[in-house]
């Protein structure tokens, strides 16, 4: 990846997938802390990066730039593309690698990468390889827009119809908790769709509903 680490033991543990049930002693040594130093340096750099790259974009602008790279996706996408994978693989034997897995550990590699070198190596790291290094095309994100809950609501208030979202059930696979949900149009069930988040599952739900209205002729695939 182009980064030589001095404490290579920050780099192990941020492919280490935290387990079903831990002690104390395990939630030190998986990668969550290290996802959440991740999270938020991704948020401030992709951020200060976006802000220079479109000096007259509104704030509006750069807020949906900013949620369309560092959401959860696009960040298994890059992760996926960096071949993250055989590393979680490695640490991880024995457990099956969810998508959503690859993005946790790419946050925690840049949280790994913040405490090793600090926050201008941090910096680099995240526009050289991340934003700049072919895994992502920015561009194409200027005018793609994948928040379907956003313009289902949009169609919705134009229509005067009512909105919401139903938690259907709550399940575990593969050892975790996995939702199920459903758009509600006008008390009348229009769409339904499970993840591993909510959130993204109100996203699938929503994109289903969009195509089952017509307003999206297919569904769009990132």
């Amino acid at each position: 990846m182009g980064y030589t680490p001095a404490n290579v033991h920050l780099f192990r543990k941020a492919f280490l997938h935290k387990p079903e049930k831990m002690d104390r002693y395990q939630a030190a040594r998986n990668n969550e802390r290290l996802e959440f130093l991740g999270d938020a340096m991704l948020g401030m750099v992709v951020g200060e990066y976006l802000f220079c790259k479109y000096p007259g974009s509104d704030e509006g602008f750069l807020t949906k730039m900013r949620s369309k790279i560092v959401k959860r996706k696009s960040l298994n996408s890059i992760a996926d593309k960096m071949d993250l994978m055989d590393l979680l693989k490695h640490y991880n034997q024995g457990i099956r690698i969810s998508p959503s897995m690859l993005g946790n550990a790419l946050e925690a590699l840049v949280g790994a990468v913040y405490l090793d070198g600090g926050y201008h190596k941090t910096k680099k790291f995240i526009i050289k390889k991340m934003l700049r290094g072919g895994y992502l095309n920015i561009h194409e994100l200027e005018t793609y827009d994948d928040n379907y809950k956003s313009q289902l609501l949009e169609y919705c208030q134009k229509h005067n119809k009512l909105v919401s979202y139903r938690v259907m059930s709550k399940y575990k696979q593969d050892k975790r908790d996995r939702f199920k949900v459903a758009v509600v149009i006008d008390d009348k069930e229009i769409a339904m769709a499970d993840d591993y988040n909510k959130k993204s599952a109100e996203q699938t739900a929503s994109e289903k509903a969009l195509v089952s209205l017509g307003v999206l002729q297919v569904a769009q695939k990132v």
